[in-house]
């Protein structure tokens, strides 16, 4: 069965282009790019079409909402798996939710532990 398919023909196992290796592939593809750019062949984008190619692009995945679901749910998987990295989060939002960063200030909804302490206790009973 010498022409027996496989997943990965790469590394000389194939004929032509497809048989060689990434590498090798590349380096034709370069010239390819070279010489197209040098006889006026090759297409360049203007700042303004590439911006608006890329506009065009993300409006169309974008209108794919399971596919952008799941990307955003790729996103928060690969992040949590950083403990480090959400250690960190945990971190800083302790420290603004306990007011360390703005303790007192203007617009700060947390007092100090006396303050708190203090509205704890039961109010005096008046007679």
């Amino acid at each position: 069965m010498a022409n027996e398919k496989t997943g990965s023909n790469r590394g000389g196992g194939g004929r032509g282009f497809a048989g060689m290796d990434e590498a090798r592939q590349r380096e034709i593809a370069s010239q390819g790019g070279r010489a197209a750019h040098e006889s006026g062949h090759a297409h360049e984008f203007s700042s303004e079409e590439a911006r608006l190619a890329g506009r065009k692009g993300g409006e169309s995945v974008s209108q794919n909402r399971q596919h952008m679901s799941a990307i955003g749910q790729k996103g928060g998987e690969a992040v949590s798996e950083n403990r480090e990295h959400m250690a960190d989060i945990g971190r800083k939002g302790g420290e603004h939710s306990h007011g360390s960063s703005r303790q007192g200030g203007a617009g700060s909804r947390a007092g100090s532990s006396r303050q708190n302490a203090e509205a704890a206790r039961p109010a005096p009973k008046q007679s």
